[in-house]
């Protein structure tokens, strides 16, 4: 498939990549013995490894979204200002991803991932005694910005350490252990606040993050295909331009932020439709709604499968289209079509993201911690925009507010990935004479 077709395929280079200006020297070539796959030694720990890591990632990041109800009765503060709780936490990680990165392009991978994970858990274990929210806001936004380390860091490592053809699977089951960190941590903190309130709720998430965390240290392999170079700011200026000015990476950064933008504004503001009439759910039940994740960590693990049947193209296409079938099914009053709703809005995002995520690493061909940092960074930006957003329209206009504006993202989503295609059939048309005259 050309490189232009969808906004998510791949670039192809005649020549071998050029060393990154931030490090001295990027991921060898694509046939170096020692990379990863499945059935080759460390494989498995590795996927191991980053799959805790995945958990602890999303368990932290969103331990208060279900918890917001509980945190504005408790508080007095009203659905936007305690969407706050989420949204500092993603809007620093968005902020935190780009110097992080760079400092993974300096000391490694491995250690960043270690750093950030440790600081995180240490600051999660303080969250619980936030004495008002305006302290939990800020612990939280210091929780995200230590988390900032770690996604674009581990995009980083499995493009160096995994062979391409295993890429897709790879960064897929890191998705998945988001997914699972996502839904264990919902559920979790749903439970232990109907028990024993919202502060227990998040030292349980605290205690779960320290056991990832002990299992990402003791598992993940040492990088074989790291090369540290120096901290050089106009070189890392110079990369983030010229991955910013590729228009094919500009579509990745965009679909993933619009795909996070629907995902942030819908589990954000479901617990409090779900709390209130008709459902009036309890929160230990509203908790575990989250048990949908797990079809989130299966269609991120298929993405690799999508692709192949479908082709980058079709399986964004795919993505978008059940995620626009799952919000439209989620205006119904009825608890068992909310329920299908989430599941087809959850399937859809995560497909998405595994997809566009996995497209970033495979097309940069330098500074690839850089270009998944700007994605991580679009992502979060996404996320936290979708938090506030969507508790500000559902506190305009209901759950149809919400759903409107998940509608106007996915619309977006569409209309980039169009435009590649369209972009990519020109291409083609422009090259054919070219390759006429060369036969």
């Amino acid at each position: 498939m050309p490189p232009a077709s969808t906004g998510a395929s791949t670039l192809t280079v005649a020549a071998s990549p050029q060393p990154s200006p931030v490090a001295t020297a990027e991921s060898p070539a694509t046939t170096a013995p020692d990379r990863l796959e499945p059935g080759r030694p460390g494989y498995r720990r590795m996927s191991f490894a980053l799959f805790a890591a995945g958990v602890a990632t999303f368990a932290l990041l969103y331990s208060t979204q279900a918890l917001l109800p509980a945190i504005s009765a408790s508080l007095g503060a009203t659905a936007g200002q305690a969407s706050w709780t989420v949204s500092a936490a993603t809007g620093a990680l968005a902020l935190c991803v780009l110097p992080m990165s760079a400092l993974s392009e300096r000391f490694g991978r491995r250690q960043m991932m270690t750093a950030s994970l440790t600081v995180a858990v240490l600051v999660g274990l303080l969250v619980p005694f936030a004495p008002s929210l305006g302290w939990l806001i800020a612990l939280r936004a210091v929780q995200g910005a230590a988390l900032a380390g770690l996604p674009a860091s581990a995009m980083a490592y499995l493009a160096e350490e995994v062979r391409p053809k295993a890429l897709v699977a790879a960064i897929g089951l890191f998705v998945a252990g988001n997914s699972i960190g996502g839904m264990s941590g919902r559920i979790l903190t749903g439970w232990v606040a109907q028990l024993w309130g919202w502060r227990a709720a998040l030292g349980a998430v605290g205690l779960l993050a320290v056991a990832c965390a002990v299992v990402f240290h003791f598992m993940i392999p040492r990088a074989r295909n790291f090369t540290p170079g120096t901290l050089n700011p106009k070189a890392l200026a110079k990369t983030v331009g010229e991955h910013l000015s590729d228009p094919l990476l500009r579509r990745l950064y965009a679909i993933g932020a619009l795909f996070m933008t629907v995902f942030g504004a819908v589990y954000t503001v479901i617990g409090y439709r779900l709390v209130e009439a008709p459902f009036n759910l309890p929160q230990g039940v509203v908790g575990s709604i989250f048990l949908v994740y797990l079809v989130g960590t299966v269609s991120s693990a298929a993405a690799g499968r999508l692709v192949a049947r479908l082709g980058r193209r079709g399986a964004l296409y795919l993505a978008v289209s059940t995620t626009a079938a799952g919000l439209l099914l989620s205006l119904a009053d009825q608890l068992a079509a909310v329920l299908l709703g989430l599941v087809l809005i959850t399937a859809g995002f995560f497909a998405g993201h595994a997809v566009a995520s996995s497209s970033v690493s495979r097309t940069a061909t330098k500074g690839r911690a850089q270009a998944s940092a700007l994605y991580q960074s679009a992502y979060y930006v996404g996320s936290s925009a979708g938090g506030t957003l969507g508790a500000v329209a559902f506190h305009a206009g209901g759950w149809a507010g919400t759903v409107s504006l998940g509608l106007f993202a996915v619309l977006g989503v569409v209309s980039i990935t169009l435009y590649g295609t369209r972009a990519a059939r020109a291409e083609r048309r422009r090259l054919v004479p070219v390759v006429s005259v060369q036969n």
